[in-house]
């Protein structure tokens, strides 16, 4: 019999937010494994809970060190419970590559659904949260900063960024040189804290909010590029496109609906400019 692994979701600001399971997971769990074993402690203190298993560190420094070891604990039909400082354990917090090794070993994985602040910031944002991307933290140094920037300029999604509060101002900067000042942005810091707060409003003021300095847990949200604007092309460039696929061996009413679908255009106005062109001569 093999265990179960169980990837918890720990409150981002308010304890009151953390779910009842979590207490029934905490006090029942073989295996503990907390990314700071000193945050769990004060966690179980508040919610008045007290785990009966082993508690271990489970954190960037020794995650490849101790995967095997949780995992054989597993085989061993062990109950591991992984909780991170705040939110969902793999959402840019260890986790990843426990699943991965767990999920190789046939180790069944579950989880219990806690507060997570991507989603928290994009209810707030007030931006688009219809379809979105997580991109979780940039990188450190400004060249690669921007470069990666660059990459996700053009994504029509909203996006989610996370930030360290010192980094916060360059960031802001470095995304309204990227995406355009006017690009609407919120910053979402302390969520769910005492000293919650959500500036909203275009990069170009955002980042000069920032530059007196942010203190918090802060979460990015970016409305994603606009889209672009059609293309206007005039009957003769249409009939112009079509022959050119023509001549490439294309069929004609293949070529006219390969023209329609690029540019977004009724077959048939495409078609008339082909006959008309056609006439002309």
């Amino acid at each position: 019999m093999t265990g179960v692994l169980v990837l918890a979701g720990t409150p981002i600001g308010d304890v009151g937010d953390a779910p009842p399971r979590l207490l029934t997971e905490l006090a029942a769990a073989d295996v503990v494994a907390a990314e700071d074993t000193r945050r769990l402690r004060r966690l179980t203190q508040a919610l008045g809970v007290v785990p009966t298993g082993r508690v271990v560190s489970y954190f960037e420094g020794n995650e490849v060190a101790r995967t095997p070891e949780l995992v054989e604990a597993l085989r061993g039909g062990a109950r591991v419970l992984l909780v991170t400082d705040a939110g969902m354990p793999s959402v840019s917090d260890p986790g990843y590559r426990l699943v991965d090794a767990a999920v190789a070993a046939g180790i069944r994985v579950t989880a219990v659904p806690g507060p997570s602040a991507v989603l928290t910031a994009l209810a707030l944002s007030g931006l688009p949260v219809d379809r979105f991307t997580f991109e979780g933290f940039l990188p450190r140094k400004a060249g690669d900063r921007a470069r990666q920037l660059a990459t996700v300029a053009a994504e029509p999604r909203t996006m989610v960024f996370f930030e360290a509060p010192h980094r916060i101002a360059e960031t802001l900067a470095a995304m309204a040189e990227a995406f355009g000042g006017e690009r609407p942005g919120a910053v979402c810091r302390e969520l769910t804290k005492t000293y919650e707060e959500v500036r909203r409003g275009p990069l170009a003021e955002l980042a000069a909010w920032a530059a007196d300095g942010v203190k918090g847990e802060i979460t990015v949200v970016v409305a994603g590029a606009p889209p672009a604007a059609p293309e206007e092309v005039g009957p003769a460039e249409l009939a112009r496109r079509v022959a050119v696929r023509e001549e490439a061996g294309e069929r004609r009413k293949e070529a006219i609906a390969a023209v329609a679908a690029d540019l977004g255009l009724p077959k048939r106005e495409v078609f008339d400019a082909v006959v008309a062109a056609k006439n002309a001569g």
